[in-house]
C-alpha cells in the first residue's frame, strides 16, 4: 500500500497519540471545495452537496494516476463523508453517520464494501448486512424498497415457499429469526398471509442483517436478526409522498412541530375489497390454493361464493431533541389483515350447505426510547416496548349448526438498558440489561360436538449482556467480543452465550471474516393440525416448557475471504450452524410424522458464493449457495437423520441493473434445486385409511426456476414535486414452480397428490408523488 495512503489511515485513525515524524511526507492541505473543482475538470464530472456538508475540510491533495473511483474511494477515507456515484456524471456528497467524543470523530464500525449487490446495501467489518432503504435503486423484480423482499436477495437467504413470512436464514424456520421494528420485536411480517410485507418501504431506512455473529445485545432467537429502523433525524421542512400499485394506496409525511421535535406518518390500505386486480389474483390462488377454504379440491359442488380481503397498516414516530446531548423517540404501529368468506354449496346428497369464514390477524407496537450522551463520550439509553400479535379464526357451518374458533395471542412486554463508552479511538466497551415477559394464549372452542380448550402460558427472562470492540491501530483488525447471561424464570435456565466478530485487512483489496455464536430461544411457532386457522396460516406461537418443548439452543461458526477492486466484489463464506432442541410440530411434517412429536436436532454445512461487478452505468452480480440440511431425531426414521424439509442444496440468483439518469430497469434470474418431500409407500393397506410412507423425505420436487423485471423511472413532476413510474413482473414466463407435494384422501377414500404452485405470471404496477 502507498506510504502516503498508510500515513492518513493511521492519521485519522490515532491522531491524540499519532508520531509527527512518520507523517513528514504529507503534502501541504488543501480545501476540500478545491479538490472537487479540480476533480470535476479532471473527468468531467459534478459534485453535488450542501456548503456546509464541506466547510472546513482541507485535506492532503490526491496523488496523481488514479481513476474516478480511486479518487471517491480515497476522499470517503479522508473526509468521512459519503460519496455515492448516481451516474457517469453526476456524484452526491452526503454526511456520515458518525459517533461523537469530546469535539472528536471515531468510527469503529465501518463500512467495508459499498453497493454490496446495488446501491443502498453494504457490509460492514462487524460481519452485518446493511440496507439504506432511501439510497436503494433497484432489484429485479422489486418496484418499491421493500425491506423482507430486499434481504431475500443475500446469499444464504430465501423463503422456500415465496411467503415475507417464511424467510429461512441458512436452513432456518422463519420463527428462528429476530426480527426488531424500532426495537419492538415482531411476530406478524407479512400482510396477504405472507406474501407483502408489512413494514412501509417509505417510512423505514435502514435495515441491518446480521446472519451470524450477532451482537450480544440482541437474545431469543437462533437464527438471524433482521432490525428495522425508520429515519432518526430532524427534518428542516415538510416532506411526504403519496402512492399505490394494484393492490393498495398508501402515503407518508414528516412533519417538523419545532426546531427540536417532529412528527412522522405512515399508513397504507389495500383497496382489494372492492377492485380485483391480475396480481390479487394471483396472489389469492397462491395462498388459498391448499387452504381448506379451496374448492378445486373439495368434495362438494361449489354455487356460489363471496369472498371480501383487506390489509392496512399504520405507523408514527415522534422525534424529540431535548438538547445537544440527548433525545427520546416514540413509535407505535398497528397491522391488520382481514379474510371474509362465504360459500354456498350442495353436498354428496344434493342438500345445500352455507358456511361463512373469517380470519383476523391483528398486530400492535410500541416502543419509547431515551438516550443520553455524556461528556466524557460515554452514551446511556433506556427502551420499553409492547408488542401485541392475535390470530383468530372462525368457521361457521350455518346449515349443520357447527361452528369453530381458534385465537393464539401474543404478548410481549420489553425493558433494556444499555451504555456504551468509547474509551479510546480503537477501543470499545458495551454493556447492558434486558427484562422480557412473553405470554401466549391459545383458544379453541368447537360445538357439536362441543369441546373448549384454553391455555395461557407466560415466561419471564432477565438478561445482562457485555462486549468490547478492539480496532488495531493500523485499522486494519476489528475485534468483537461479547457474552450474554439470560436466566428462564420458568424454566429455571440460565443460559450463557458468547459471541465475537473478527475482521482483518489483509491486502488492500482481501479481507478475512471469522464470525461465531451461541444462542437460545424460549417462543417457537408449532403445528397442531394442517387445517389450523384455515389452513391460511397453519402456526401457532408457543412458549418453552419442561414438558414437551425445551429451550431451543443454536451454536455457528463461519469464515470467509472477499476481494474488493475496481468495481469488482468476489466473497467466498463457509459456515457450519447446529440447532438442538427443536420439536417435530414446529417442522410442518406432511408425512408419516405429522401427528407425531418428538425433540431433535437439525445441522447445516454450506457455502456462500458472491461475485459482483459494476461497469459504467451497469451492475451484475451471482450467488450462490451449496448446503446440506440434515435432521436427527432419536425415535423419529429409527434414529436416522433423514434431509430436512427446508433442505435447498442449491441456490443460485442472477441479476443484472442498469441505471441511467432517472431510469432504472432491473432483470434477475432465480433458481434452486427442489425441496425434500416424502412419497407413499409402493403396498398400501387399504382397510385402515391411513396412507403408508416410504423413508421420510426420501424424494425431491423439480428444481425451482424463475426470471423477473422491474422498471422505474423518475421525473419532475412540477416545482418541488417528483414522480416515479414503477412496472414489474414476477415470473415472467409463467413458469410452473411445486414448491410443495404431500398426499391425502378424497371424497372415495382414494389416495390422491397436491401439488402447490408458486406464483404465477404476477405483474404490478406503481405510480408516486414525493414532494
Amino acid at each position: 500500500m502507498n506510504k502516503k495512503l498508510l500515513c492518513l489511515i493511521f492519521f485519522f485513525s490515532s491522531f491524540t497519540f499519532y508520531n509527527l515524524a512518520y507523517c513528514q511526507e504529507l503534502k501541504e492541505k488543501q480545501t476540500l471545495a478545491q479538490i472537487l473543482l479540480e476533480l470535476e475538470k479532471q473527468y468531467d464530472v459534478k459534485f453535488s452537496f450542501e456548503t456546509k456538508t464541506i466547510e472546513g475540510i482541507s485535506i492532503t491533495p490526491l496523488r496523481h494516476g488514479l481513476s474516478l473511483t480511486q479518487a471517491v474511494n480515497q476522499l470517503k477515507l479522508d473526509t468521512n463523508l459519503n460519496f455515492e456515484i448516481l451516474s457517469n456524471r453526476f456524484i452526491a456528497i452526503t454526511p456520515q453517520k458518525v459517533t461523537e467524543v469530546q469535539n472528536s470523530i471515531q468510527h469503529l464500525e465501518e463500512v467495508v464494501v459499498t453497493n454490496y449487490l446495488t446501491k443502498g446495501i453494504s457490509k460492514t467489518n462487524n460481519g452485518t448486512i446493511e440496507a439504506d432503504t432511501k439510497a436503494f435503486q433497484i432489484l429485479p423484480g422489486l418496484i418499491e424498497p421493500d425491506v423482507l423482499q430486499i434481504v431475500q436477495n443475500l446469499p444464504g437467504i430465501i423463503s422456500v415457499d415465496e411467503r415475507i413470512s417464511n424467510i429461512n436464514v441458512r436452513g432456518g424456520t422463519n420463527d428462528q429469526n429476530l426480527i426488531l421494528y424500532e426495537g419492538i420485536r415482531m411476530y406478524q411480517t407479512g400482510h396477504f398471509f405472507g406474501l407483502i410485507s408489512t413494514f412501509n418501504p417509505y417510512l423505514s431506512n435502514d435495515v441491518t442483517v446480521s446472519k451470524n455473529g450477532t451482537s450480544a445485545k440482541f437474545g431469543n432467537a437462533v437464527s438471524s436478526t433482521i432490525a428495522i429502523q425508520n429515519t432518526d433525524n430532524l427534518s428542516e421542512k415538510t416532506s411526504g409522498g403519496i402512492g399505490g400499485n394494484l393492490l393498495s394506496v398508501d402515503g407518508f409525511a414528516k412533519i417538523p412541530l419545532s426546531k427540536k421535535t417532529e412528527l412522522q406518518l405512515a399508513a397504507r390500505r389495500s383497496y382489494t375489497d372492492f377492485i380485483v386486480s391480475k396480481t390479487y389474483d394471483s396472489y389469492f390462488d397462491r395462498i388459498f390454493s391448499d387452504s381448506e377454504l379451496n374448492t378445486s379440491n373439495a368434495i362438494n359442488t361449489q354455487l356460489a361464493l363471496d369472498e371480501r380481503f383487506i390489509f392496512y397498516d399504520f405507523n408514527a414516530k415522534f422525534l424529540y431533541n431535548i438538547n445537544d446531548s440527548s433525545k427520546l423517540r416514540v413509535n407505535v404501529m398497528n397491522m391488520y389483515n382481514n379474510l371474509d368468506y362465504k360459500q354456498v354449496y350442495t353436498t354428496t346428497n344434493n342438500d345445500f350447505q352455507e358456511t361463512k369464514s373469517e380470519l383476523n390477524q391483528i398486530s400492535f407496537g410500541t416502543s419509547a426510547t431515551y438516550s443520553k450522551r455524556l461528556k466524557d463520550g460515554t452514551n446511556l439509553s433506556a427502551q420499553a416496548y409492547y408488542s401485541n400479535y392475535d390470530l383468530d379464526a372462525t368457521n361457521n357451518n350455518i346449515s349443520n349448526n357447527q361452528f369453530l374458533k381458534q385465537e393464539n395471542k401474543v404478548e410481549d412486554y420489553g425493558l433494556r438498558f444499555d451504555i456504551s463508552k468509547v474509551l479510546s479511538p480503537s477501543l470499545k466497551i458495551n454493556l447492558g440489561y434486558q427484562f422480557n415477559e412473553v405470554g401466549v394464549t391459545n383458544f379453541e372452542d368447537v360445538t357439536n360436538p362441543n369441546f373448549t380448550s384454553l391455555t395461557k402460558e407466560i415466561i419471564r427472562t432477565h438478561a445482562i449482556f457485555g462486549e468490547v470492540v478492539r480496532y488495531s491501530q493500523s485499522r486494519n483488525t476489528y475485534l468483537r467480543l461479547g457474552s450474554r447471561i439470560s436466566y428462564f424464570g420458568k424454566l429455571q435456565k440460565l443460559i450463557i452465550e458468547p459471541r465475537f466478530a473478527f475482521n482483518q485487512k489483509l491486502s488492500d483489496y482481501f479481507r478475512l471474516e471469522i464470525l461465531g455464536e451461541l444462542k437460545s430461544q424460549s417462543i417457537t411457532q408449532v403445528i397442531d393440525l394442517q387445517q389450523d386457522f384455515l389452513g391460511i396460516e397453519k402456526r401457532r406461537w408457543q412458549l418453552a416448557n419442561t414438558n414437551n418443548i425445551p429451550l431451543i439452543k443454536s451454536q455457528q461458526v463461519s469464515a470467509g475471504v472477499s476481494y474488493n477492486q475496481n468495481n469488482l466484489l468476489v466473497s467466498l463464506e463457509g459456515y457450519y450452524k447446529n440447532v438442538n432442541n427443536i420439536t417435530a410440530l414446529s417442522q410442518g411434517f406432511q408425512n408419516q410424522f405429522q401427528f407425531t412429536n418428538d425433540i431433535g436436532s437439525y445441522t447445516v454445512k454450506g457455502i456462500d458464493f458472491l461475485i459482483n461487478k459494476r461497469f459504467n452505468n451497469f451492475s451484475s452480480w451471482l450467488s450462490y449457495t451449496f448446503s446440506k440440511n440434515d435432521y436427527h431425531f432419536e425415535n423419529l426414521n429409527n434414529g436416522n437423520s433423514f434431509s430436512n424439509t427446508l433442505d435447498l442444496q442449491h441456490v443460485a440468483n442472477a441479476s443484472l441493473t442498469y441505471n441511467i439518469d432517472n431510469f432504472k430497469i432491473g432483470l434477475g434470474l432465480n433458481w434452486h434445486s427442489g425441496r425434500p418431500y416424502t412419497t407413499p409407500s409402493t403396498t398400501q393397506d387399504n382397510s385402515n385409511n391411513i396412507i403408508e410412507y416410504a423413508s421420510p423425505n426420501n424424494a425431491r420436487l423439480p428444481d425451482y426456476f424463475r426470471t423477473d423485471i422491474s422498471v422505474i423511472y423518475n421525473f419532475k413532476f412540477s416545482k418541488g414535486v417528483k414522480a416515479d413510474i414503477g412496472a414489474s413482473v414476477w415470473n415472467i414466463f409463467n413458469q410452473t414452480n411445486i414448491i410443495n407435494r404431500y398426499y391425502t384422501f378424497n371424497s372415495d377414500d382414494s389416495m390422491v397428490e397436491i401439488n402447490n404452485r408458486s406464483l404465477k405470471f404476477t405483474p404490478n404496477l406503481s405510480f408516486r408523488i414525493n414532494f
